[in-house]
């Protein structure tokens, strides 16, 4: 089930799990909620990581969660949460009651995503699912091995995959259900959606849950 998932600008997603709302790069948020259980970042772009829009989403006992590269950068919210933990790629962890994992995420043949900086997506284990967030990735090894049932990847591409290269990854891993992220604002076209789910293969469900 993918109702509790709500997608908006960029690689902006809120879920409703177990353990209190998870947001994974909170950007351009409408209006102010602190409710974040756990605030999830990839990296450190700043349609990525907002202090802002951290800010709006954190409340006391909000657990923030960032590559370890962002260490020192995730320092400007630390008065707005309950603590940052740091993550590495390819690793699996256990906070707070919710268990999770980190994929590296990566640019190949592109500058704007190093491998040598650390960044990641992440699959939650939430609501009896595997949820894989991809962030701003190429069609990588990595994420090629990425085994779940919800895939959330971006399409817009420029910085990322393309709705035809992010198809071609969604129809090797093989989810239940692919959401397009990354389009449609700063990157990417409104149409790109149309064009992920024309190259999607069955039994794999298309949602496109951005509301333009």
């Amino acid at each position: 089930m993918t109702d509790k998932i709500e997608v908006f600008k960029q690689n902006s997603i809120r879920i409703q799990t177990e353990v209190g709302p998870v947001y994974i790069d909170p950007f351009e948020i409408d209006r102010e909620t602190h409710d974040a259980a756990f605030v999830f970042v990839t990296h450190d772009h700043y349609d990525h990581f907002s202090p802002e829009d951290i800010r709006k989403v954190s409340f006391a006992d909000t657990i923030l969660i960032v590559p370890e590269s962002m260490e020192k950068n995730a320092k400007k919210v630390a008065d707005a949460v309950k603590k940052i933990e740091t993550v590495s790629p390819g690793k699996q962890y256990e906070t707070d009651g919710l268990t999770f994992e980190t994929v590296a995420a990566y640019n190949i043949m592109k500058p704007f995503h190093a491998k040598s900086a650390g960044w990641v997506g992440y699959i939650l284990s939430v609501n009896n699912q595997r949820i894989y967030i991809a962030g701003d990735t190429d069609a990588t090894k990595e994420a090629k091995g990425v085994r779940c049932d919800v895939a959330l990847v971006p399409i817009g591409g420029t910085y990322t995959m393309d709705a035809k290269k992010a198809a071609e990854l969604i129809n090797e891993i093989k989810p239940q259900t692919a959401i397009p992220t990354h389009y449609g604002s700063i990157v990417g076209k409104q149409s790109d959606e149309r064009v992920f789910a024309e190259y999607v293969k069955d039994p794999v469900r298309v949602e496109c849950k951005i509301n333009f």
